[in-house]
């Protein structure tokens, strides 16, 4: 017969579970950190998914979920993805509509790293039997992207396709 396995609250039925470490050392954070583009010159995506941003309803106060889908073409920095981590962790207790959250990041993003091109895409979660997806946008004053080389055509003729 099993071991009949309780939970209980105190740190020290943890004690002997070896792998969650000691006290949590990252925290929430606002602050991005970037580092210098590798290849600056040439324009290239960077595309991100990050599947569990929370914020909070600034009406009720219960928990709004999204996917954040993020491309950008960097100029002279890209972000640090760490960094990013802990900034989209800290709206987590914050109030905010969908539109304003997806917004204040895009804002920010674009602040810290001032990028060619940057669309931040926030897909949100249910919520009173709707589905919100809010995208926004920024563009570099001056620049304009290459013509996009479709190379659609050879996939009838590849195996791979």
């Amino acid at each position: 017969m099993p071991k009949k396995v309780t939970s209980t609250k105190s740190a020290k039925s943890l004690s002997g579970l070896t792998q969650l470490g000691g006290k949590p050392t990252a925290q929430p954070s606002k602050a991005l950190e970037i580092f210098p583009n590798p290849h600056p010159e040439r324009d290239f995506v960077i595309h991100m998914q990050i599947p569990e941003f929370t914020c909070l309803c600034p009406k009720t106060g219960q928990p709004d979920f999204a996917t954040l889908e993020l491309d950008y073409i960097p100029d002279k920095t890209c972000i640090e993805l760490k960094s990013l981590k802990l900034y989209i962790w800290s709206f987590r207790n914050e109030g905010k509509f969908h539109e304003a959250v997806t917004n204040e990041i895009l804002g920010d993003l674009v602040k810290a790293i001032n990028p060619r091109f940057m669309r931040l895409t926030a897909k949100f979660f249910v919520r009173g039997g709707i589905f919100t997806t809010v995208e926004a946008e920024h563009r570099k004053k001056g620049w304009k992207p290459a013509p996009r080389v479709d190379l659609r055509i050879f996939a009838s003729e590849s195996p791979t396709y």
